[in-house]
């Protein structure tokens, strides 16, 4: 390159800078598609609520908190395959709801609201609405 004449330099390097300029704009003008959850709402809402309710149960067995806790590990994987989800998958919906507060709030009032309703059901309270 440095045994063009300067003329031919200039151009070269206005062709290149074209060049990264139509890249540029053209990947900002690319459609972005909106980001999609890894599971649904309703998905989210049903693991959380196993999981919440496995890591309760454990909580009541006669093991140390290192016990529990392997014991909790294997029986999440089962969990995982009862619900038809992979741990990476799981992990991605964990990120994806974290980044998007609100839809986290409204998973965690569903969980909230179900875990409410089987307390009631459990003591043969009535059902409010």
């Amino acid at each position: 390159m440095s045994n063009l004449p300067p003329k031919e330099r200039v151009c070269m390097w206005s062709r290149l800078l074209l060049v990264a300029i139509l890249a540029v704009i053209g990947v900002s003008c690319a459609k972005q598609r909106p980001e999609v959850a890894p599971l649904t709402r309703d998905q989210m809402v049903s693991i959380m609520m196993d999981v919440y309710l496995s890591e309760s149960r454990s909580s009541y067995l006669p093991f140390t908190r290192d016990s529990a806790y392997r014991l909790f590990t294997a029986h999440q994987d089962s969990l995982l395959y009862r619900h038809h989800v992979a741990d990476s998958t799981l992990r991605r919906a964990y990120g994806y709801y974290l980044n998007h507060p609100e839809e986290l709030e409204l998973i965690y009032e569903a969980i909230i609201d179900s875990l409410n309703l089987r307390q009631q059901l459990m003591h043969g309270q009535p059902v409010q609405p």
